[in-house]
């Protein structure tokens, strides 16, 4: 259990950054929800939804395939580091300069007539993320844990000081008298416009630090260390595009399919901005799954090594599931009190009740990242492609036909039908191709109850608030009893001293 301590210890440390400033930036909601309006809450769920689906263009899976040729090819780390990066930089000044062009096609396009600037920031913004990805990624390696987190936090707090000073602090001002109107060009109807602008700022000022702590490059395209890493990432490529259609395309695609007067007196960019906050509610679990990731892939690469990797992994995946079941139970129990707490204004609780189908997709997407070991192992990264292509085919039926019926309801099923599609295809070529021991009945077991003990929890309600918490949150204690009851030697194993 050495090896799987030595995980979780990771996941902690690597993590910390990425829950406490995802914590942080989840409160740029209560912001967003009782500052903006319900339309411009809308246009940030679309244009983010682009910018989520274009970070995958701009680098290409080139994050995986740097950790894959600085463990497991002979390779030089430093070349390698050199090489991609250099490679990174200049795809994305091209893949840049061209959305920057665009910007007038891409404005009329999404229906944003006249704002072409907002799409020209997109291009910048897109462009910073790419040449950030592989210094972080090389301190992952490294495990400069405390410098990762630093780079993450001091992104996130920039972030947060920016959006805090062009959506509240500076209108406070202009009301008050202490700054006159329009001072510097404020644009006081302005929305998603200030959401990108402190964004791009955060993300423009934190690079140079990266850099530096990362270690600066010099500029190298090697074909010898460039092509195999190309054949390696490009299923990649195509397998993050359809990875990313499946997670966003809900939020980019419902207000075009919403029928329209779906819900009475909401318009179908009101109701998207609804259906997007709610998202976010979900993305506490998204927090764990990512903190998990960082410290996940490189150990997964360094592990590959050992005799009883595949034993490993299997264990990892068990712990993953019973704390990420754990999770989706408290926090769909708790949805009377995390919702409001969040999410401002009595029109978002009509999404409350998606939120236990959402937090189980993304527990089936980091299932999908357990699995997908397998084809990262064995350099079959082209069978990436076509199982996140046909989870692609799912997300994008179910939009289409459950939508128009079920509201946010259908969308909710059809992200978690795309994943547990996802999971089912990669789990069935992985045992085939590089089998891994899981515990596969009991971990379905596993997420069969905590499921239905989470909507049972979110729906049982006696109008006493004391008793309320308690008998919702009783269901958590009930899974936690019988994980202990069963998992009895594989619990002590994870928490006992070190001998």
């Amino acid at each position: 259990m050495g090896a799987l301590k030595k995980l979780a210890g990771q996941t902690a440390i690597y993590g910390l950054s990425s829950i406490l400033g995802r914590s942080i930036n989840f409160l740029l909601i209560i912001i967003y929800t009782g500052y903006l309006s319900k339309a411009d809450l809308g246009a940030f769920t679309g244009i983010y939804a682009l910018i989520g689906f274009l970070n995958i263009v701009f680098t290409y899976g080139m994050e995986t395939a740097f950790f894959r040729f600085s463990t497991g090819k002979n390779q030089d780390p430093t070349r390698v580091y050199h090489n991609t990066q250099s490679l990174l930089v200049l795809s994305s000044l091209i893949l840049g300069s061209g959305i920057y062009l665009a910007a007038p096609f891409l404005a009329e396009w999404m229906d944003y007539p006249g704002q072409a600037y907002l799409f020209q920031w997109t291009a910048l913004l897109l462009a910073f993320d790419a040449v950030l990805a592989i210094p972080f990624a090389k301190l992952r390696l490294e495990n400069k844990a405390k410098t990762f987190a630093g780079a993450k936090l001091i992104n996130i707090l920039l972030n947060v000081t920016f959006n805090l000073l062009l959506l509240i602090w500076i209108p406070g001002w202009i009301q008050s008298g202490m700054l006159p109107e329009g001072i510097l060009g404020y644009q006081s109807t302005w929305g998603v416009e200030y959401i990108l602008l402190a964004n791009l700022l955060a993300n423009g000022l934190i690079i140079p630090f990266v850099w530096w702590k990362a270690g600066f490059f010099s500029f190298r395209l090697e074909k010898e260390i460039l092509q195999p890493m190309w054949t390696y990432s490009l299923p990649l490529l195509f397998m993050g595009l359809a990875g990313v259609t499946n997670e966003l395309i809900s939020r980019l695609l419902f207000e075009y399919v919403l029928p329209v007067n779906f819900y009475s007196g909401l318009s179908s960019r009101e109701a998207a901005g609804i259906f997007g906050a709610n998202f976010k509610l979900a993305i506490l679990m998204n927090l764990v799954i990512q903190a998990f990731k960082y410290a996940a892939e490189p150990f997964f690469f360094r592990e590959s090594k050992e005799k009883d990797s595949p034993k490993m992994y299997a264990q990892v995946m068990h712990a993953f599931i019973l704390f990420c079941s754990l999770l989706m139970i408290l926090i769909s129990v708790n949805l009377n009190w995390i919702g409001p707490l969040f999410l401002k204004g009595d029109a978002y609780e009509m999404g409350f009740s998606i939120v236990p189908l959402l937090l189980l997709g993304y527990l089936l997407l980091g299932i999908y990242f357990n699995l997908s070991i397998w084809f990262k192992l064995t350099d079959k990264t082209n069978y990436s492609f076509w199982i996140t292509f046909l989870g692609a085919i799912v997300s994008v039926a179910g939009i289409v036909f459950l939508v128009p019926v079920w509201g946010f309801m259908g969308a909710a099923l059809s992200t978690v039908a795309c994943y547990l599609v996802m999971v089912a295809v990669c789990y069935f070529f992985g045992q085939k191709y590089y089998p891994i021991p899981y515990q596969t009945n009991r971990g379905l077991g596993y997420l069969i109850l905590a499921f239905a003990l989470s909507y049972f929890g979110y729906f049982l309600e006696t109008g006493v608030g004391s008793l309320d918490f308690i008998l919702k949150n009783s269901g958590a204690l009930l899974f936690i009893a019988a994980v202990f009851f069963v998992e009895r030697k594989f619990v002590r194993s994870l928490i006992a001293k070190k001998s």
